[in-house]
């Protein structure tokens, strides 16, 4: 299978006699490539993975102490090579979605039980001790420009526009639950 962007006209592709049919995505190195560079299937890949680690560890993750940090796995399972993503605004809110929902689950709160007890977004933060999972993308995105940057094989960097992503670094960017959905 193949895949070509808008610039090539429509020719049948052959390999020794073969032809090798067109394909609009594929998974290259656990990441769903598409020409479009729509990052929604992606995410949904991500969101999927991120519940079965979560799952798999769901029984262990209840049984342990609070100080230990169970949530990692999910987390790294969801962010899987975000270093390469382009995040726009609104899949940082799906990223943020996903990442509530799990926090949820692991603290044994529905919506509706948060809704009702008038619990906000930083409360259950505090209760779960999970870590920004917006935050850590765009802190893998700086750490992999430093990489790139120190690499020493003599061509130059690609990579120049994330040195002035450092404020970034200083807040959790996920939004709590404005006061007129609790139903004031």
């Amino acid at each position: 299978m193949f895949m070509k962007n808008g610039l090539v006209s429509f020719a049948p592709f052959t390999l020794n006699g073969t032809n090798i049919s067109e394909c609009s995505s594929y998974v290259y190195l656990g990441r769903e490539i598409n020409m479009m560079n729509d990052l929604a299937p992606e995410l949904s890949r991500r969101k999927q993975a991120a519940w079965v680690a979560f799952k798999s560890i769901e029984d262990v993750e209840q049984r342990t102490p609070d100080s230990l940090p169970t949530f990692s796995t999910q987390r790294f399972s969801l962010t899987y090579a975000s270093e390469t993503w382009s995040l726009r605004k609104q899949d940082e809110r799906s990223l943020s979605v996903i990442e509530r929902a799990v926090e949820r689950t692991m603290l044994g709160v529905s919506r509706f039980t948060q809704a009702r007890d008038g619990m906000r977004r930083s409360e259950l933060r505090q209760g779960s001790k999970i870590k920004d999972a917006v935050l850590y993308v765009k802190q893998s995105k700086i750490r992999w420009a430093g990489h790139v940057m120190c690499m020493n094989d003599g061509q130059e960097p690609l990579v120049t526009g994330f040195l002035g992503m450092s404020n970034v670094l200083q807040e959790d960017h996920r939004p709590d639950v404005q006061s007129s959905t609790r139903g004031a």
